[in-house]
């Protein structure tokens, strides 16, 4: 890979990484954007405002004509090697590639961006879970890494060559699985696919878009903007998707279960998890109750939800 995008800052959180290493190339794929105005071509498309590239990456949200969810996406600037030009690498969903490709082609017929699969490429998440001594210096073979743009918990992304020997970039750091992976977002609270946010239904505020940082309210008009400023100009939300830990692990015939109160008030839905931890999209007055969930005919499980520790204080975001 030509571009090489780490920032200083970087270096030393990544000589510490340790057991916290995760290859996402089973759940997460790439699309390469390469063309004039390819800024301009997204602005009108996504949640949040393109100027955000200037950092690295930037999260942001593909939404319908009716303001809901379509698709969540990693959008990373990728420079070029002299002529000041630079391509986009969108990370997504690995079940929504061809999906988003065919969403973008909509839009794409005067703005003769190129739009392809990146399978060259492939996405690790970096987690540093505890203060260990340096493993090593990082080598000159650097990728692209940057922090996660949605919250500090999810430490940094890198982008390097399919097949690459991690150990050649982070010697020392141990290797985790996707199913860690997905238990340490869903312990924090944080969504990611189309497991978690189903295509056409999930709300983008109610799936925590602002506290993402995926959203700009003073950019320009993109597909879907009404419902969600008319919802963030009133103030106004109920329900949020939050984490929530199970009695006992549940597998995915839970997904969309009823979750209710001890009393059999409604409080919200399951939406998905991994064993005992997963998120529920719950009306945030029960959160903090003791709540219940039955499934496929099965016993009653309690629920516990939980506020995640990395959302603002209130007051402070929508």
């Amino acid at each position: 890979m030509r571009p090489r995008l780490l920032s200083p800052l970087l270096r030393p959180w990544l000589r510490r990484v340790s057991s916290a290493c995760f290859p996402l190339a089973e759940v997460r794929g790439l699309l390469r954007l390469r063309g004039p105005n390819i800024e301009s071509f997204l602005q009108g498309l996504m949640t949040n405002d393109a100027e955000r590239l200037r950092d690295g990456a930037m999260y942001a949200h593909l939404l319908n004509v009716q303001g809901r969810s379509l698709y969540d996406v990693i959008v990373y600037r990728v420079p070029g090697p002299q002529d000041g030009s630079h391509d986009l690498l969108l990370e997504c969903d690995v079940a929504a590639v061809d999906s988003i490709r065919q969403h973008l082609q909509v839009y794409n017929f005067r703005q003769k961006v190129d739009v392809r699969p990146c399978p060259e490429l492939s996405v690790w998440a970096l987690i540093q879970e505890k203060q260990d001594p340096p493993v090593g210096m990082l080598p000159t073979l650097a990728p692209l890494c940057v922090p996660d743009p949605r919250c500090p918990e999810m430490g940094c992304r890198m982008v390097a060559q399919t097949g690459q020997n991690v150990r050649d970039l982070l010697p020392g750091a141990k290797l985790g699985s996707v199913q860690d992976y997905r238990r340490h977002r869903y312990r924090h609270g944080l969504p990611e696919g189309v497991q978690d946010l189903p295509p056409g239904v999930a709300l983008p505020l109610e799936s925590n878009l602002a506290y993402m940082n995926g959203i700009s309210f003073s950019k320009g008009c993109y597909v879907g903007q009404e419902l969600t400023a008319r919802t963030h100009h009133t103030g106004v939300i109920r329900k949020r998707l939050v984490p929530v830990r199970l009695s006992s692990p549940r597998s995915a015939e839970c997904e969309g279960s009823e979750i209710s109160t001890m009393s059999g008030k409604a409080a919200g839905k399951y939406r998905a998890g991994e064993a005992d931890l997963g998120l529920a999209l719950l009306r945030l007055a029960h959160v903090g109750e003791e709540l219940q969930m039955t499934a496929g005919g099965g016993a009653p499980v309690s629920v516990m939800a939980s506020v995640p520790g990395w959302w603002p204080h209130p007051g402070e975001g929508v």
